[in-house]
């Protein structure tokens, strides 16, 4: 897939479009004045490949925390700002390397203006974050007024001839934010933050967010991406990359290839599948960047999993272990884990 060349866009050590890595992004969920908490929740997502974070800041004290804040972690920081345009000069001011804003509650233009010119002052780059579900009277058709709020906002951003900027359009709906995306698109060529807002708890909000945020991915669109989760940030990074490895876009760590099991299983695939995922967390061999094939039938174990670096296909009583897709040696049920952990190490 060729992706669509955005403007490059410094935020903090991060070049985002121009062609960079798509960067994947989450947001705290404590309170950003119990600083200890939040700088501990940000160097968990720094641990697990996190490259922005965002953090709400609804008040005074929340944005005079972001300096604080911003001494103890690397990552860089984007602060989340409604209704209160003060509060984003107060966080540029501060040393956020992002600011966002929501046109449909940032207030009149002239406030914009006073952003924007601070902004410039700071070199801090802003996203206008458009969000259906900050529209509360209802809207017919969301995807027209969604658009024209991203064009006059826009208009504002280069009459000042502010270049730092980053545009989002998120709604709960797939079809609707990807209708939205693709416009977006064609009309400019500034980085493009992609999501699937409220997308809902883990299991729900992961699909919704992979068809949305892949489909779009696929057709070229994107720069940055947040999975929005009913979860913890950690579960959000994690999603978000294996939606971009599952498109050839990143690598992040194993790539775990596992039959869905069938009449021909004779082990408790599951239970297994279960100890190597605890195996490669106890050994931190969890973001090695090998694919990993676990199948429950040694008849076609190997050929279903041609493609991984290393893999077993068990039957009844032992199994096959594989390496690039050649049987190395037969293991016995029991050993098995042990055995692709011990060729993990080798590769």
């Amino acid at each position: 897939m060729k992706r669509i060349r955005t403007i490059p866009v410094k935020v903090g050590n991060l070049i985002i479009g121009g062609g960079n890595p798509i960067v994947v992004q989450t947001m705290t969920k404590t309170l950003t004045t119990n600083i200890e908490d939040t700088v501990q929740q940000i160097k968990q997502i720094e641990q697990v490949g996190g490259k922005l974070v965002r953090l709400a800041v609804p008040d005074s004290a929340s944005a005079d925390a972001i300096k604080v804040i911003k001494s103890k972690v690397k990552i860089p920081l984007v602060a989340d700002v409604h209704f209160n345009y003060k509060l984003a000069i107060q966080c540029i001011k501060n040393g956020i390397d992002k600011v966002r804003i929501n046109p449909a509650n940032i207030g009149s233009l002239d406030r914009v203006v006073e952003i924007i010119k601070a902004a410039k002052d700071y070199d801090v780059a802003v996203r206008i974050g458009l969000n259906a579900g900050s529209y509360k009277r209802r809207v017919k058709n969301i995807k027209s007024l969604i658009i024209a709020q991203a064009e006059k906002f826009v208009d504002i951003f280069e009459k000042y001839r502010f270049k730092k900027l980053v545009i989002s359009a998120k709604t709960a709906d797939v079809s609707s934010t990807v209708e939205i995306y693709q416009t977006l698109a064609k009309r400019y060529k500034y980085p493009l933050h992609l999501g699937i807002t409220e997308a809902g708890p883990l299991l729900e909000g992961s699909i919704k967010s992979a068809l949305g945020i892949g489909i779009l991915l696929w057709n070229g669109i994107g720069d940055t991406i947040r999975v929005s989760l009913s979860s913890s940030p950690v579960d959000e990074v994690k999603v978000g990359y294996t939606i971009l490895q599952s498109l050839g876009l990143a690598r992040y760590g194993v790539d775990l290839i596992s039959c869905p099991t069938c009449g021909r299983c004779k082990v408790d695939l599951l239970s297994i599948i279960t100890k190597f995922q605890e195996e490669l967390r106890r050994k931190k061999l969890e973001y090695k960047n090998l694919k990993v094939a676990i199948m429950g039938c040694e008849v076609n174990g190997p050929g279903e999993a041609s493609s991984a670096d290393v893999g077993i296909a068990l039957g009844k009583n032992s199994g096959v272990l594989f390496v690039k897709g050649k049987i190395l040696k037969k293991v016995s049920i029991e050993d098995c884990v042990d055995e692709l952990i011990e060729q993990m190490y080798k590769l």
